[in-house]
């Protein structure tokens, strides 16, 4: 090794030269595990399309169904509540 090759190193051939290495910051933590999170999700949502036991169409006439029974239980027992009161 002679002086060409010092001054062509930077900091992080210097420091692996002797046995450490420059500390990683957050980021370069935190990105990758997002990018996988965003991944998980993607291959969790295209798996729970392919396996799923109806379609989207009976899907949503289900949860539509569901919606108007919690809303008229809604409505029955914010009656029963405003009886409740008038009595008191």
């Amino acid at each position: 090794m002679n002086i060409k090759d010092i001054r062509n190193m930077d900091r992080d051939d210097i420091l692996r030269m002797i046995g450490l290495e420059t500390r990683r910051t957050a980021g370069e933590y935190a990105l990758p595990a997002l990018g996988l999170f965003g991944v998980g999700i993607i291959v969790g949502a295209g798996l729970g399309l392919l396996f799923a036991p109806k379609s989207g169409r009976e899907i949503r006439g289900d949860l539509t169904e569901r919606m108007h029974e919690i809303r008229e239980r809604a409505n029955a027992e914010k009656e029963r509540l405003q009886q409740e009161i008038q009595k008191d």
